[in-house]
């Protein structure tokens, strides 16, 4: 993180409560807005696009994760936010549906935490696009259908992040 970042504090009805910033969120457990984009191909297959964090992440970096996650700004639209994150993470965006939400409260060895309202958002991936994936964000991108994934996530949960499996549910 180089600019200061800021997130969205919520209780667990996602009323707004505030600002902190981001590291301190992290640092003190504090319940904070986020979403969670799954991004889908080849109907009916249904492969699902994961991205490898960047491998200097403050953490989980190199964990396989959802298409893309992070957290809107003060007055941002969870869509609006995600559809940016997808552009500065992945270089193209497409247009998302919500489809659940769910709270999460994971910790790390680093001493950070995650506690988020973590909105679940999906959407399709037209042949006309390309990924982009930006260095600073992701480490690689790979397709993959739900099932394989579940097999991967029972046989390694350690290559994935802690939040992934909690939004699988919700889809």
């Amino acid at each position: 993180m180089t600019a200061t970042e800021y997130v969205v504090l919520v209780d667990k009805d996602d009323n707004d409560l505030g600002t902190a910033e981001k590291l301190y969120a992290h640092q003190h457990n504090l319940l904070h807005r986020a979403f969670s984009v799954f991004i889908f191909r080849n109907k009916p297959k249904r492969e699902l696009l994961l991205q490898q964090r960047a491998l200097d992440k403050y953490h989980s970096p190199g964990l396989w994760t959802n298409t893309c996650c992070s957290h809107p700004r003060q007055g941002e639209s969870v869509i609006l936010a995600a559809q940016r994150r997808l552009e500065e993470e992945l270089g193209f965006t497409v247009p998302l549906t919500h489809v659940g939400q769910f709270i999460y409260n994971a910790h790390f060895p680093n001493g950070l935490s995650e506690h988020e309202l973590d909105h679940i958002l999906i959407g399709e991936f037209a042949p006309s696009l390309t990924i982009h994936p930006n260095p600073e964000e992701v480490n690689a991108t790979r397709w993959i259908t739900i099932e394989a994934l579940q097999e991967e996530m029972a046989a390694h949960p350690e290559h994935f992040t802690p939040w992934l499996a909690g939004a699988l549910k919700i889809l």
